[in-house]
């Protein structure tokens, strides 16, 4: 068969339904072997839209995004797409042409080493450069994409290579366990929880990438152990339950880290690096057990004294299974920081200003989208607020980048989410600068007929970045912009467009939009003014002195 087909074959094989892409001249003999397939190709208006939606996929279903760009100018297009994978753990395959390597036709035009330009943004990147290794080359792809920990994956398959015959067939998944923690570490973890007289726990990212809720329940129902979560932890658990106490959305001060700072021992379970640390260890200070799927990468602010190692659902049933509730807890504390916090956040809702400030559009937000409702946020000052005031009641309900951390992401994100779950209600929340910076995307929502909710919070400026000037006592500078009528830059694609006219719109216009049946915009103005009353230093005295 033509080396193409075996590589779409090979694809179907680990069960790709979707390919997002940009194809190109080098990419026309993979492109006509996916019309002959069961996978569907989604075009799309930029590559990095391809390469968000794909990592999106990914980080939803645990299976590997596949997208696809020509050599050059599309292939560099991936690449903060691999970055935003590979940084927030999200499995994803980027597809490449290139001309052909036997015989040069074209000189050097448009060519560049995408291979090594790939090295340090993926896992494993390959040139395939015989029909032969297609096979090989496609699991071992999709193998490395998934293990732990999960990322981006890269192969440039050439025009010419691409078009050889061979006789090679697709090489099957192997059978594969992940390994359990050892018995000798989690005594060692119930020696520590026992002594302790404070513990809480914290939920990391790669808690929320495998399916540990259920064994996380049961863990928190049997042992009522307070919870924290980081912001790409957020929905483990239900953020309803009396156990959880907030999400660390700040680097320090607010009324999460006073109760991390109060613990006398942490069990953080999927602690991931990338992520800003929800605390800091210090000599003498609360002791750490490490629970995940790899051990802990150490450094000054971070080295566990017990490493729980393997499966996090099988760690977290052996301990619920072993571990005896010590009555010389004392969740006392970190309950009323709990209460503190929860005060907090329905001051800041109760405020009646428009243009309507953060914490009254995250109230108005959470009344419009259904319990299992997912938002998807690009980033902006906007993402701390919702990590931080939004509760999730579901696991992968609120997708956001806290690794990357990058601006684009949130409308192509919002459209693999709908792609995947077309009964939800899925809202994209960006700000105005995030927002155009993949707009164009609008235009596929609409084709693909996906009725995605896009919130656009207008303040026309790069309002973190503004935030940030602010904080350090710097004049205003080169953050201001203008802005389209967004109510027409919907219509233009055909999609419908609304503006909010005060507070209450907000949460009325979602639930509309949500039930149009196609692409919808809402403008809303916003207001960030809060910003440094709320986040310089929101703990009471009366709290803080407890």
């Amino acid at each position: 068969m033509k080396a193409s087909d075996l590589f779409v074959r090979c694809l179907e094989e680990e069960g790709v339904k979707y390919v997002f892409g940009v194809p190109g001249e080098e990419n026309l003999d993979f492109i006509e072997s996916l019309r002959n397939s069961s996978i569907k190709l989604i075009l799309t208006r930029h590559e990095q839209g391809a390469g968000f939606m794909a990592a999106t996929h990914g980080r939803l279903t645990g299976e590997v995004g596949v997208c696809l760009a020509t050599l050059g100018p599309g292939a560099t297009n991936f690449v903060t797409a691999a970055a935003y994978a590979q940084l927030g753990a999200m499995p994803m395959l980027m597809i490449t042409g290139q001309k052909p390597i036997k015989q040069s036709k074209q000189g050097q035009f448009q060519i560049v080493d995408i291979v090594d330009m790939m090295r340090p943004l993926t896992k494993y990147t390959r040139q395939i450069v015989s029909a032969d290794g297609i096979p090989s080359k496609v699991r071992e792809a999709f193998r490395r994409a998934t293990e732990e920990r999960p990322g981006a994956a890269h192969l440039e398959l050439p025009e010419d290579i691409a078009a050889e015959s061979t006789e090679r067939l697709p090489i099957h998944q192997s059978l594969a366990r992940r390994p359990v923690v050892e018995e000798k570490a989690l005594q060692a973890a119930i020696s520590l929880l026992n002594e302790a007289k404070h513990p809480i726990v914290l939920i990391g990212a790669a808690a929320n990438r495998k399916l540990t809720c259920k064994m996380l329940r049961n863990f928190l129902d049997a042992f009522g152990f307070p919870v924290i979560s980081t912001q790409m932890g957020k929905g483990v658990i239900d953020e309803r339950s009396d156990e959880y106490i907030g999400c660390a959305a700040l680097s320090d001060k607010d009324f999460v880290h006073r109760a991390l700072e109060q613990a006398d021992l942490v069990l953080n379970i999927g602690h991931d690096v990338v992520e800003k640390p929800p605390f800091f260890m210090r000599e003498n200070g609360a002791k750490v057990i490490h629970i995940n799927f790899s051990s802990a990468e150490v450094d000054q602010v971070y080295f566990p004294q017990v490493e729980l190692i393997g499966d996090i659902a099988n760690t977290i049933w052996q301990l619920t299974e072993k571990l005896t509730k010590n009555p010389a807890w004392d969740f006392s504390f970190f309950y009323t920081c709990r209460h503190a916090l929860q005060q907090n956040i329905e001051m800041l809702a109760a405020k009646d200003t428009f243009p309507c400030s953060p914490g009254q559009l995250v109230r108005e937000v959470r009344a419009a989208v259904p319990d299992d409702g997912i938002i998807a946020l690009d980033n902006g000052m906007y993402k701390i607020w919702f990590a931080r005031n939004y509760p999730a009641y579901t696991p992968n309900t609120v997708l956001l980048d806290n690794a990357l951390a990058t601006m684009g992401a949130g409308l192509p994100s919002a459209m693999a989410a709908k792609l995947l779950n077309p009964d939800k209600v899925v809202v994209a929340i960006c700000g105005d600068g995030g927002f155009m910076m993949n707009s164009q995307e609008i235009e596929t929502a609409c084709r693909l007929n996906l009725n995605v909710v896009v919130l656009i919070l207008k303040d026309d400026a790069y309002g973190m970045i503004e935030w940030k000037q602010a904080a350090q006592g710097l004049p205003e500078f080169g953050l201001k912009f203008n802005n389209p009528d967004f109510v027409l830059y919907a219509e233009s694609y055909g999609a419908k467009g609304y503006r909010a006219e005060k507070v209450g719109d907000i949460s009325k216009l979602i639930k509309q939009a949500a039930g149009d049946g196609c692409v919808s915009i809402i403008e809303v103005p916003v207001d960030y003014s809060s910003n440094r009353e709320t986040f310089s230093n929101t703990i009471p005295l009366a709290v803080a002195a407890v």
